[in-house]
């Protein structure tokens, strides 16, 4: 079974919108028993975003998520991989506006940390995130336009779920 990489996007959206902590508890119990059985991890990048917002969530993760759940990517591995990330982004500068390309590489955004991280799984890994493919977009490169670009597969959260055999 590969692993399950999460965006920042499923742990925001989730707690803001979908299955705020308060109310669906049961989501919260299956992501840390799914976290627990290593059947998912996420990248340092993903913490330090969730980490910006002094909020109800950080407090959750903190308490209940394991430090090592959240991988480096200070690696000589995925920062050779990182490098791959970086020159398809510049080399779509004919499609996206430079600005796009820009925010996308910028150091401290998760995106493209995740898709570095999951190239050196070699097939063995899915990303999970709630970006929808938009192919045409310009002004922002999404997750599943780079994971289509190096054959990653990448799954919305209920779709890990049910890949999973997991309900709540």
């Amino acid at each position: 079974m590969s692993v399950f990489i999460l965006d920042t996007n499923c742990f925001i959206q989730s707690h803001r919108i979908t299955y705020p902590l308060d109310v669906a508890t049961t989501f919260w119990q299956k992501i840390k028993k799914l976290c627990l059985e290593n059947k998912i991890i996420s990248i340092d990048k993903v913490r330090e975003e969730i980490f910006k917002n002094d909020d109800e969530l950080k407090k959750w993760i903190v308490q209940n998520i394991p430090e090592e759940f959240f991988k480096s990517t200070e690696t000589p591995q995925i920062i050779s991989e990182y490098q791959k990330v970086v020159q398809w982004a510049n080399s779509k500068s004919k499609h996206y506006v430079q600005k796009a390309i820009d925010d996308f590489l910028r150091y401290e955004n998760a995106d493209s940390w995740i898709v570095a991280y999951a190239i050196s799984f070699n097939d063995n890994c899915q990303i999970v995130t709630q970006e929808k493919s938009e192919p045409n977009r310009k002004n922002k490169i999404k997750i599943p336009e780079v994971c289509d670009a190096f054959s990653i597969q990448y799954k919305n959260i209920i779709e890990m779920f049910r890949l999973l055999g997991e309900t709540f």
